[in-house]
């Protein structure tokens, strides 16, 4: 336990100080394995490049085809389109507001947050290059969105840290949507207030918007596709995957065709923004298979079996405990899904019994238990807090802030009225 202990507080401090996770990672978990009394050669080669290759064998395909949809989103000016038009309905001034709403939709319509940030970071770098809002606060913009109510709380959401809760307690992915409301209003509320408090300071302070040579398209253009036109690729992502049951990549895929079609008259710029969407694709691959193989390393010391029992242990109000349990394991493994299938795999009949007989009802764990996994889950070794940083070209220590405020004390703040909600019998 102590090793684990170490092991991932040194990897959050290299993190955060902008060290590579692809090299600090292996060294942490080396760490951990020598703690925990592993083979440091077998622990390395077999467990971790295991954890490792698992996640890039799964993931690839999606990473890729999301990095080349969003590119090409931003390189034939549908991103710019979109966001301009997002920009009329809310207006320049809340255009932090316009970036949680695109990314909560696309959340909510079932799309993995790690195709979101890609679909989504073009659109938000013009939205805050038209309301010339610091870069810093992109990430945690984008992470309001995809990664605290529409992931968890909202009731109904496709993600799989919503329907994990469904095979423990019987319930359906709407369960407690009351509960679910009260905490996603506070989540969505606190984190506009906290990020346009931070345009302010900044702006302040005379940091603003700044192009960089890597945007793709920060040469004016003259034309744009109308907005009709630029939303059909996101819609058809969002239709195919979740209303036609299509697989991610063939639903990606076909958003890609669409762009392809629709700007065919860019041809000569197609490659160039593939290469580059491709290539993107993967240094985010190997960041967050990096952070995966940690979490596998973590998993495998005799350690980790203690440390979950003394959690799975606490003695208190169920839903207190179940919060508890699914947070402290996320945080542990840098996976919501992992500590939450973690928990449940071990108290899941226990926390069932508990509803069915003397309560809270299982539609309330369900719900805490499903907000509980987007909390300590966002530490900076998460694999979605590392894709975003590299997507948005930003570091650590540039947005972890405004990222941890917003992806984890609020959505644990967010808790309190939930387990109230939960405890007097109002789901």
């Amino acid at each position: 336990m102590l090793g684990i202990f170490i092991g991932l507080v040194l990897l959050m401090v290299l993190a955060y100080r902008g060290w590579s996770i692809i090299w600090i990672a292996p060294i942490c978990a080396g760490i951990v394995a020598l703690f925990g009394g592993l083979n440091l050669l077998d622990a390395y080669t077999d467990t971790y490049m295991t954890g490792f290759v698992n996640f890039a064998k799964q993931w690839f395909p999606v990473f890729m085809l999301g990095a080349i949809f969003g590119k090409l989103m931003e390189y034939s000016g549908m991103a710019h389109s979109v966001a301009i038009g997002i920009s009329r309905v809310f207006g320049k001034e809340r255009a932090i507001i316009g970036v949680i709403v695109a990314a909560s939709v696309l959340a909510y319509g079932g799309v993995s947050v790690f195709v979101v940030v890609f679909a989504v970071y073009p659109l938000a770098l013009n939205m805050f290059r038209e309301a010339n809002i610091s870069r810093r606060l992109l990430p945690g913009t984008i992470v309001a969105g995809m990664m605290t109510f529409a992931m968890t709380a909202l009731p109904g959401t496709p993600q799989i840290q919503n329907l994990i809760p469904t095979q423990y307690f019987h319930t359906t992915a709407a369960a407690a949507p009351i509960i679910g409301l009260v905490s996603s209003a506070f989540m969505i509320v606190s984190s506009i207030l906290y990020l346009n408090r931070r345009v302010r300071v900044l702006r302040e302070a005379g940091e603003v918007f700044e192009e960089r040579k890597e945007d793709l398209n920060a040469e004016p253009r003259t034309k744009y596709p109308h907005i009709i036109l630029s939303l059909l690729p996101l819609l058809a992502v969002i239709i195919t995957l979740n209303f036609l049951k299509w697989d991610i990549v063939i639903s990606l895929a076909t958003g890609i065709v669409l762009i392809l079609i629709i700007s065919i008259r860019e041809f000569k710029g197609f490659t160039k923004a593939v290469n580059s969407g491709a290539s993107d694709s993967v240094m985010a691959m190997i960041n967050t298979s990096a952070a995966v193989g940690f979490g596998t390393i973590v998993r495998s010391v005799p350690g980790f079996e203690k440390l979950s029992d003394a959690i799975l242990g606490i003695n208190a109000n169920p839903l207190i405990s179940e919060a508890i349990a699914v947070n402290v394991l996320a945080g542990a493994t840098g996976s919501a899904s992992g500590g939450l299938g973690i928990t449940l795999e071990a108290l899941g009949s226990h926390y069932y019994e508990i509803a069915t007989t003397t309560g809270p009802a299982p539609e309330a764990f369900h719900r805490i238990a499903s907000i509980a996994s987007g909390g300590l889950d966002s530490l900076p070794h998460n694999g979605a807090i590392l894709t975003i940083l590299i997507v948005t070209g930003m570091t650590h220590k540039e947005s972890y802030r405004e990222m941890g405020v917003i992806a984890i004390v609020f959505p644990m703040l967010s808790l309190i009225p939930a387990i109230a909600l939960g405890i007097i019998g109002v789901y």
